[in-house]
């Protein structure tokens, strides 16, 4: 089989973002056969409004689209603002759930995410489940990654300095791994 091609995308604009530094990290502990790309353009992408998608996509959702259908499977590096997802990637989520099939339609997805407090993202991830369910994006379960105390965990530069979540994130890719090839749309190797 081919690399598995996984977008992963930030859910901060902010460039010392743990969770950016996050998906950075992912790039360097990916399993294999795995190939993770940082998508950079959720700034580009304007505020969601049916009357400018009736006149035709503009250019920074058409290629948002374009990197999630060429992607096999999604990774989300969510922060978690006042007890749900921020809203410049939800309105990225809402531009690429327009469409007939959308382009998020049967994509794997898997959440992470980094935060300061206590809670590592737990509520971010269950509002993000919530979303994805309605794309009909199987969202892998388990394991789980929800980073805490995240400038404990990282060093200035955004480097993942924290051993124990360096080996949970190596996990939790292998994981995605094996979640992309049970929801994959290639069809199988031929014998």
């Amino acid at each position: 089989m081919p690399d598995a091609q996984v977008l992963a995308i930030p859910g901060s604009l902010r460039k010392g973002s743990f969770n950016r530094s996050l998906l950075v990290a992912a790039q360097d502990l990916a399993p294999s056969g795995m190939r993770i790309e940082v998508f950079e353009g959720l700034r580009e992408i304007p505020p969601y409004d049916q009357d400018v998608q009736d006149q035709g996509a503009p250019g920074p959702v058409r290629a948002f689209n374009e990197s999630i259908k060429a992607a096999d499977g999604l990774i989300i590096a969510s922060p978690e603002y006042n007890y749900s997802v921020p809203g410049v990637l939800k309105n990225a989520i809402d531009w690429a759930s327009r469409g007939k099939p959308s382009v998020l339609e049967g994509k794997p997805v898997g959440l992470i995410g980094a935060s300061p407090g206590n809670f590592g993202t737990v509520r971010a991830q269950l509002a993000w489940r919530q979303v994805f369910l309605f794309t009909n994006s199987p969202v892998m379960l388990r394991p789980e990654l929800l980073v805490f105390g995240a400038a404990d965990r990282f060093s200035k530069s955004g480097e993942l300095t924290d051993n124990d979540t360096r080996k949970f994130l190596r996990e939790y890719l292998a994981a995605f791994a094996d979640w992309i090839a049970l929801h994959s749309r290639r069809p199988a190797p031929v014998s």
